[in-house]
């Protein structure tokens, strides 16, 4: 039976395990994150006048654990985290999903900000920097770590074993500490991206499947799921008629 490896931060990782034993009740689902969330840091004095820009869930809760401020404007990279900001009270206007949709946006919009990105201590893009490379005023902060955990037991039995491994790889930095830790992988491994640059992590053979998200979102990434399921059971068919 394929099983789902789910290696992202909690409470994201339980939220989207829900989801996958909901649409496929019959594979397992093992949750393993390969980073844990903490946060942490400091907010510099703000007037009151900056432009928030959050490009994740973790960064909206770091900002709303350092401050009780709700009443500055504030852009967010899409759907999911814009949903996180509105909850804790903001006005969030979404973008597309990625960085270069959200850069967008805030120029089209014609925003002059200062801006203020509240961020991890490792992030895919450097959102201030490409707002000061167009001449407007951001700084970053920021407001949560990202600890690094080792592979479970649990984990390395399923790389080990024959059934196919179903593997959803929401981050670059998720995708190069994954195949870091893996080593020799045994079982037939399906890898579904959320993004192109999420695929320069797997190493070339690494995955017998590997499909891209096409469009930086969960709706987009399970599309994609669907078609890793679909051939894991395929797979699995193959092996076990042999």
């Amino acid at each position: 039976m394929p099983t789902f490896l789910i290696t992202r931060p909690e409470p994201e990782a339980s939220r989207m395990a829900e989801r996958l034993r909901a649409t496929w009740p019959g594979l397992g689902v093992i949750v393993a994150p390969l980073m844990q969330i903490a946060y942490r840091g400091a907010l510099p004095e703000m007037t009151g006048r900056e432009t928030l820009i959050f490009t994740s869930r973790n960064g909206v809760e770091g900002f709303c654990h350092l401050t009780p401020r709700r009443d500055l404007r504030a852009y967010a990279v899409g759907a999911a985290t814009a949903e996180a900001a509105r909850a804790h009270g903001f006005e969030a206007i979404a973008a597309e999903g990625d960085a270069i949709s959200l850069l967008d946006l805030i120029v089209r919009e014609g925003v002059t900000g200062s801006f203020l990105h509240p961020r991890g201590t490792h992030v895919a893009s450097d959102i201030a920097g490409a707002l000061r490379a167009r001449g407007l005023e951001a700084a970053e902060v920021v407001v949560y770590a990202q600890t690094t955990q080792p592979l479970s037991p649990e984990v390395r039995s399923v790389l080990d074993g024959d059934a196919p491994v179903i593997l959803p790889l929401m981050s670059p930095r998720s995708g190069r500490l994954f195949f870091a830790n893996a080593g020799e992988i045994r079982a037939p491994l399906l890898v579904a991206a959320m993004s192109r640059n999420v695929v320069d992590t797997v190493p070339e053979g690494a995955a017998i499947r590997l499909v891209v998200a096409k469009t930086p979102d969960m709706g987009a990434l399970c599309a994609a799921l669907h078609d890793l399921v679909s051939h894991a059971k395929r797979v699995e068919g193959r092996d076990g008629a042999q």
